[in-house]
């Protein structure tokens, strides 16, 4: 029965990838079965990709997966019991040398490479992604797409959520880092059926509620000033949970309802500041964690503030992206090429989750084993499986020899690509003079 789900996944998810599906699909089954490779033509070396290595160039140039079909596949496999959760973020696909490849721009980076500074030129890329577990490293990609360079991270989170958003039965709730604790995310979501838990920065200014109209001039729209990293500000909390976690020890969580940002005055939110605290009640961490809920009512207290743990399972999946799944590997030369190779990313991503009931584990000689796998240790024995299940793909059909490059035609130098600037301060206009 098992069996049935993942290869009936496999048919459905065949099927949408348009032109070239054979090529693609025996892909992306040879990345699954390579822990190691060192350029695009190694996967052509793998005994499920039955065709010539040229063959994978030609899937990511003439193939068309159909992004919209393929998320509505992956949510079908979510369970309807209870309200799913969702992560959202952007990584970087960093290209500091394809000088021919259009739409670079400036990225974050976690190393120190342009200048000692943490950036990098390069392709950003937006995830939405469903978190199925309390606790572990699965994170499910539904939409993993490129940040144009007109596009920034916001904007491109916004558009991917409303899209998730619309296909799903129940409200879902989706955590965020502090990069989207601002006010236009939190506007710009406010016609989207989803309640937001957002990180925020430490010494972000929030405002209350304003008091009673006194019948004289505009009526106020701010309350008093809440500033995150001024204690003499807060005023009393609503309500206060503490609780000895196993992991985390004594953890103190206080709660402020209605503030706002001060451009999002239609926004109120609830805000949550998490602590840790030793057995004397003194505070182990320099900087607490502030959280803030903006949608319907807030689930019970006790219960919020752990939503946001489960936030950095979409960490590990960036890193299982770029290590295991050979995500970075490949040198492609056209941004559309780069799209159709990241869309097989959360589809290879679902078809582990698919089959982690069905492999038996097989440890590396040193490691050791274990009863929940992880994706990277569902990759090492999923082989087997698709021994048994088989392929939806068909026999390659010989076309013979290619006739080659044409005797005496001209090779051409590609253009030479300049680097976006997302940021770039308008000229200054000079005053007119009358003549």
């Amino acid at each position: 029965m098992k069996n049935a789900r993942l290869e009936e996944f496999r048919q459905v998810a065949y099927k949408y990838l348009g032109r070239a599906k054979d090529a693609t699909f025996e892909l992306t089954d040879a990345i699954l079965l390579t822990r190691n490779a060192y350029s695009l033509a190694d996967l052509s070396l793998s005994p499920v990709f039955r065709r010539k290595w040229s063959s994978i160039y030609e899937a990511l140039q003439d193939s068309r997966p159909q992004r919209q079909k393929l998320m509505q596949l992956y949510i079908k496999q979510i369970p309807l019991k209870g309200r799913p959760l969702l992560a959202g973020d952007h990584t970087n696909w960093s290209r500091p040398d394809a000088v021919t490849l259009q739409e670079r721009t400036y990225e974050h980076s976690g190393t120190s490479i342009a200048g000692n500074k943490p950036i990098t030129v390069g392709q950003g890329y937006s995830t939405i992604a469903w978190i199925p577990e309390d606790s572990g490293s699965w994170a499910l990609p539904l939409r993993h797409e490129r940040i144009t360079s007109w596009e920034s991270p916001i904007e491109k989170a916004i558009w991917q959520l409303k899209q998730v958003c619309e296909h799903f039965p129940t409200r879902p709730i989706s955590v965020w880092d502090s990069e989207y604790g601002c006010a236009p995310f939190v506007l710009k979501t406010a016609n989207i059926a989803v309640d937001i838990l957002v990180r925020l920065r430490s010494n972000l200014c929030l405002w209350g509620e304003p008091g009673a109209y006194s019948g004289k001039g505009c009526p106020r729209k701010h309350g008093d000033k809440f500033k995150l990293n001024e204690p003499t500000t807060w005023g009393e909390a609503a309500s206060v949970f503490e609780v000895d976690d196993p992991k985390l020890k004594q953890v103190r969580v206080s709660l402020w309802k209605n503030l706002h940002f001060r451009k999002a005055v239609t926004r109120p939110m609830s805000l949550l500041r998490v602590e840790r605290q030793d057995v004397q009640g003194n505070q182990r961490v320099s900087k607490p964690l502030w959280l803030a809920w903006v949608g319907e009512a807030m689930p019970p207290l006790e219960e919020v503030w752990r939503f946001y743990l489960r936030r950095f399972t979409i960490d590990h999946w960036y890193r299982f992206l770029k290590q295991r799944l050979h995500w970075t590997v490949p040198k492609l030369s056209t941004p559309k090429q780069c799209e159709r190779w990241s869309d097989l990313m959360p589809l290879m991503t679902w078809e582990l989750w698919l089959a982690r009931d069905i492999v038996t584990d097989n440890p590396l000689p040193w490691q050791r084993s274990s009863d929940k796998l992880t994706p990277g240790r569902v990759a090492q024995a999923i082989g087997g499986v698709f021994a048994v299940i088989g392929t939806p793909t068909s026999e390659p059909k010989p076309r013979g020899k290619s006739p080659g490059w044409q005797t005496g035609k001209k090779h051409h130098r590609k253009n030479r690509c300049p680097i976006v600037k997302k940021t770039v301060t308008p000229p200054r206009k000079e005053p007119s003079v009358a003549v």
